[in-house]
């Protein structure tokens, strides 16, 4: 008898803890974690700092290896990090002596795509991100936003199923922060990856999210699980200046910042 599969994209943590140390003088940095992210979901990780947030993305990502339980992406469990998932990090990982096209050919060359077919996608994904105009660049040439922007292309360029994103835009001003949350949505809207989304901000939570995870303080663990419901057309501009000032927005930025402040206690 052939046991049930898994749907492929889905993550499991069973059990999950991480401590870095030993005996006396461990660190407990996550506590016990069970959580479940289903294919196609937009998942934002919220808490005070250290609770361990970028660890569990760690530990997702196969950069960390937890202390106890086991993490499952399908029926695999991780083991180190794997082509079915990519990393966006807060600052860009781009090799500035080399173009924007040259970094984001980097993963299909290391895969030995031809010359043209790494080309044609990685022409694809720079229209996709709005770099198109700014292929023959060097990275170190490009604005902080830019620069995210060719991180990002890297990563879809992959084409994981699962994209892990460690407050990538925490470092760039409030306009262009804007409008990559915006163009992040209408790409997520478009390809259905599965994302993990870290962050520090309750309205970038909120916008992006379709489920907002709450750690408490370290020893860090799952809080509140907290769906998210907002207009589909939240990616336009216009429309979503409308949605931030809504009295749903305000509700769901009352109910998170709350869960964070009695994280602390």
């Amino acid at each position: 008898m052939t046991g049930t599969r898994t749907a492929p994209g889905r993550v499991e943590f069973s059990g999950v803890s991480k401590a870095y140390g030993d005996g006396a003088t461990a660190v407990r940095a996550v506590d016990t974690t069970d959580l479940t992210i289903e294919p196609g979901e937009f998942v934002c990780l919220v808490g005070p700092s250290g609770c361990g947030k970028t660890t569990v993305l760690q530990m997702l990502a196969g950069f960390e290896q937890p202390t106890s339980g086991s993490i499952r992406i399908g029926d695999d469990v991780v083991t180190g990090p794997g082509p079915e998932r990519g990393v966006v990090f807060q600052k860009p990982n781009l090799f500035p002596w080399k173009s924007v096209r040259a970094n984001v050919e980097l993963g299909p060359r290391l895969r030995g795509a031809s010359k043209e077919d790494r080309r044609a996608r990685a022409e694809d994904i720079l229209e996709m991100v709005g770099l198109a105009d700014f292929a023959d660049r060097r990275t170190y040439e490009l604005s902080g936003g830019m620069q995210q922007r060719a991180q990002i292309a890297r990563v879809l360029v992959n084409d994981p199923r699962i994209i892990l994103m460690d407050e990538p835009f925490g470092a760039l001003d409030a306009l262009t922060r804007e409008k990559l949350q915006l163009e992040l949505l209408s790409i997520w809207r478009e390809h259905h990856r599965t994302v993990l989304f870290v962050t520090h901000s309750v309205d970038e939570a909120v916008l992006l999210g379709t489920r907002v995870l709450v750690m408490s303080a370290r020893p860090g663990r799952i809080m509140q699980d907290i769906p998210i419901e907002l207009p589909e057309d939240s990616t336009d501009e216009r429309r979503s200046a409308t949605v931030r000032t809504s009295t749903e927005f305000a509700a769901y930025k009352e109910t998170i910042a709350s869960a964070i402040y009695h994280a602390h206690s």
